[in-house]
């Protein structure tokens, strides 16, 4: 907990979606934070005589969330939005890695920046950045990413991703876009040694990531697990995404993603997928049984017409599920926030219809959702005494929202809600919809210039 002597936030007049265990909210409460935690939560008004208190907000007409737990993303992407728009997963993929395979360390920083910031300002405390494509010459990618989130203020987990399967080996990669088995190994383990840290505050954690079976070999796979666990870091990767995909793992393996995955070391408590659309029954219980975690990329779905994936059979089952923008090359607007509302909608097209999702369990995948498939829901995704102060006020008195009696249903059935204080770690890092710690046009120039710069290096290949 935090000292006595620590300095104190009060935010008063709130209303207040907890997301703990009991799905806890006040129509009008408080939230106390000391340092870098909640130290005291309620209905009405504050305690009186806290000493310290730096700062009072006046919480009245919004509502007070966890921060949003964003758990699949590929930050690099930034610099490639808008292009095969009309593209299946693995066409998209052929028609964007020979692009991918030219960034370098500068052109990372500012598409990590472009990436952290529209998620910030949407209310994301919490980014993860999956990173496999590592051209040669091309500097400290790993570096360049974990600088501008920690620029940013925002918490954040690198899933060091790899691939070593290339179009030689009948992956679907150029061959001069992949690392090496050893070299893969290598550089994944110096870079969670040099940036993993295991705290309960940490602002800085990484996980172990191949980047999906038909990029990545099986040895790779397996010694990654391994690695991984040596480490005692997470691992992440795609699985079951497409239809093709599974076709794939048939024809090269002789068993459906699940099963290879399994074989291969990965399913586990220590282990989240991207996507999981198509899974069935069985799939859907080996991961309930191992508590493997999904990441729901609902609009990257959509984008790349992948299909709808089975979420409320997961939470019935028990699957650990959270929410992810996934690379905004799939997913052009880059926010999580509009993910509750995508996340809703389109598992009501699916088998279960109207009953698939409430608001309530929608806005519980984008925080403690999320917090569980990162590992980390003792410490963040839901307000709770003694957990970190990552929290957000979103404004509901505006226009988009005030004729909402409810304010959970308006910031997830409703329009984008405005974020007026984002918190992380105790510390603001958003105010009245504005990054506080950079700078909104210049990044929106050094993506655009990196873009451009980009596209010319590509052309000229």
């Amino acid at each position: 907990m935090a000292p006595s002597s620590a300095d104190r936030i009060v935010i008063e007049n709130v209303a207040i979606a907890t997301v703990d265990a009991h799905d806890t909210e006040y129509a009008s409460g408080y939230i106390v934070v000391a340092g870098n935690r909640i130290e005291s939560i309620g209905a009405g008004k504050a305690p009186e005589g806290l000493e310290n208190v730096v700062r009072r907000v006046d919480g009245t007409g919004h509502l007070a969330t966890p921060g949003l737990v964003n758990t699949h993303h590929h930050f690099y992407q930034w610099i490639t939005r808008g292009l095969a728009t009309d593209h299946n997963l693995f066409n998209w993929l052929v028609a964007l890695y020979p692009t991918w395979a030219r960034i370098d360390e500068q052109m990372t920083y500012a598409a990590a920046q472009g990436s952290l910031a529209m998620m910030a300002r949407g209310g994301v405390t919490t980014a993860m950045d999956h990173h496999y494509v590592f051209p040669r010459g091309s500097g400290d990618l790993s570096g360049s990413i974990i600088r501008a989130a920690s620029e940013m203020g925002v918490r954040f987990t690198l899933a060091r991703g790899s691939m070593d399967r290339s179009e030689k080996d009948g992956g679907l990669p150029p061959d001069f876009a992949v690392e090496t088995l050893e070299g893969a190994l290598a550089a994944t383990e110096e870079t969670v040694k040099k940036h993993h840290d295991a705290s309960f505050d940490a602002m800085t954690q990484v996980a172990v990531a191949p980047c999906s079976p038909f990029s990545v070999s099986t040895e790779l796979m397996q010694q990654g697990a391994e690695l991984a666990r040596r480490l005692g870091v997470r691992l992440h990767t795609h699985g079951s995404e497409t239809v093709e995909e599974e076709k794939f793992c048939h024809e090269l393996f002789g068993k459906g993603p699940t099963e290879y995955f399994e074989s291969t070391g990965w399913l586990g408590e220590d282990v989240w997928m991207a996507h999981c659309v198509h899974m069935n029954d069985a799939d859907i219980a080996a991961f309930a049984r191992t508590g493997t975690g999904v990441a729901h990329c609902p609009s990257s779905n959509a984008r790349l017409a992948a299909g709808i994936a089975r979420v409320p059979d997961m939470l019935r089952a028990g699957v650990p599920v959270g929410l992810g923008v996934d690379g905004t090359a799939s997913n052009e607007s880059g926010e999580l926030h509009t993910e509750l509302r995508n996340a809703l909608l389109i598992n009501r097209l699916g088998a279960h219809r109207e009953a698939a999702l409430n608001a309530r369990q929608a806005l519980r995948l984008g925080t403690y959702g999320g917090a569980q498939v990162l590992g980390r829901a003792t410490q963040i995704g839901s307000l709770e005494a003694g957990k970190l102060a990552d929290l957000v006020l979103w404004k509901i008195d505006g226009i988009g929202h005030a004729s909402i009696a409810d304010p959970v249903t308006a910031i997830v059935f409703g329009a984008a809600a405005p974020v007026t204080l984002s918190l992380v770690n105790g510390e603001p890092v958003v105010e009245n919809g504005r990054l506080l710690r950079a700078d909104e046009d210049a990044i929106a120039r050094s993506t655009r210039d990196e873009a451009q710069r980009l596209a010319r290096i590509a052309a000229e290949a």
